[in-house]
């Protein structure tokens, strides 16, 4: 259970709190909903059990696994690429995790009290700030540090059956406060009433590429988590669970936030400026008449996103921790250290980026924006499609059928389903989304 909700927490992180509600209100809401859920079914668990094939059976980090998996420098690559990928992101990932601590203490020292201008200036002057950012940067890494040094069983398995458990408790509070406000009915008919006519082959791509973000997929962490895993862990089950709670959040964390947005009149696609500007707004009309009701929710809002990076990060944190520990041959506080530091570093000129330093940009991009672009646009298809091929034609069938099959001890394991999603529909529908976001199909 512990290693399942570690996993779990790896998953679920700001892309289902944040990105996937104003995802779902660019898109349509119910239709966007209906079409991500098959796509999290073709394209995500297919590719989840992949990693976990390859982590379980290598019981190594990441790089080291596609090697001692493959018997291939060739591959090898494809697992330091994860490595890297995982490291980057956890870099910027924390300066926006960061942004959630901030606004916790905006919330108890009643600072996110104003009009819905005042919310735009506040989180302008934050976040390009050269100081304030960097310092709450610190700090969450600091918080993930002190969990990544005691190791799986000690540190990220305990963290995680306190942390899960209390991130759950938390959004069904705020989904039911949401729920029972005035006009709420509209917010639950937008997230559940589909409407097709808004479906477009871009609303279609924007689900794919959502599930196979939202799920952690080609970043390294599913691939180092299940080298711990037993050998009588079901993959496949396994992945499923992980899919149905990664996929039961974004869903709660749309009740929490469209009901609320109906009943004050905000649109539903307020974009990426939904959590920080937007929100905060939402929940001082909403709750006006019960200022101290409203100050209780948008504390809780802001520390649910908080545990929601902190389990993302943790996880991220994990996959550069393992591979520096094996590979360097060092203790690993030592290696924890090191990423923490390293991070640390690249959070800080990420930040400063956001604040008009041009020393910090590039081709008239930030640095933040770059590793988001890098990561998020480039690495994780090439690796979650190189993964699927490497699984699917290179790696012998039958190492891949025993390790799905747990050596033959489960029937009806649908091995040859996923056999055939992992060949043909994976990289497919990856490629699709690649040759899409830049403007090629």
């Amino acid at each position: 259970m512990g290693v399942i909700l570690a996993t779990a927490g790896s998953a679920i992180g700001l892309g289902n709190v944040w990105r996937f509600p104003y995802m779902a209100g660019e898109n349509g809401g119910a239709a966007f909903i209906i079409f991500y859920i098959m796509c999290v079914v073709v394209l995500g668990l297919p590719c989840m059990v992949s990693e976990f094939i390859i982590g379980r059976h290598a019981q190594a980090n990441t790089a080291r696994a596609y090697n001692k998996i493959s018997g291939s420098k060739i591959w090898t690559v494809v697992g330091c690429l994860s490595v890297l990928t995982g490291f980057l992101i956890t870099s910027y990932y924390a300066v926006v995790s960061g942004w959630c601590l901030q606004y916790i203490y905006a919330s108890v020292m009643g600072h996110l009290d104003g009009d819905p201008e005042y919310f735009k200036q506040y989180f302008t002057d934050f976040s390009t700030n050269p100081v304030k950012p960097i310092v709450w940067t610190v700090a969450i890494l600091g918080i993930t540090h002190l969990v990544i040094q005691h190791g799986v069983r000690d540190g990220i398995e305990k963290a995680s059956k306190m942390l899960m458990p209390m991130l759950f408790i938390l959004l069904l509070v705020l989904v039911v406060s949401s729920c029972m406000l005035p006009n709420a009915i509209a917010g639950i008919e937008f997230l559940f009433k589909p409407d097709f006519s808004k479906v477009t082959p871009d609303v279609l791509l924007s689900a794919l590429g959502q599930s196979f973000y939202s799920m952690s997929i080609g970043m390294g962490c599913l691939c180092t988590y299940a080298s711990y895993f037993s050998r009588h862990t079901n993959l496949l089950r396994s992945a499923v669970q992980i899919g149905l709670i990664d996929t039961f959040v974004a869903i709660l964390a749309g009740l929490m936030i469209f009901p609320a947005a109906f009943s004050v009149g905000v649109s539903p696609d307020s974009g990426p400026s939904l959590i920080f500007i937007t929100l905060p707004n939402v929940f001082q009309q909403a709750f006006a008449g019960m200022p101290v009701l409203g100050y209780v929710i948008s504390l809780a809002f802001y520390a649910l996103l908080s545990l929601a990076a902190l389990t993302s990060l943790i996880s991220l944190h994990e996959v550069s921790t393992a591979f520096f520990y094996e590979e360097l041959h060092i203790g690993r506080k030592k290696a924890a250290l090191i990423v923490t530091v390293s991070c640390s570093v690249l959070g800080a000129i990420c930040s400063l980026s956001l604040g008009g330093y041009e020393v910090m940009s590039f081709l008239g991009k930030t640095l933040f924006d770059i590793f988001d672009f890098v990561t998020g646009q480039v690495f994780l298809p090439v690796c979650g499609f190189l993964t699927c091929l490497m699984v699917g034609w290179y790696l012998p069938h039958k190492l891949v059928r025993d390790e799905f099959t747990n050596w033959g001890t489960l029937r009806g394991s649908l091995f040859h389903v996923y056999l055939f999603a992992i060949k043909y529909l994976c990289p497919a529908f990856i490629m699709i989304i690649f040759l899409h976001q830049f403007g090629l199909i």
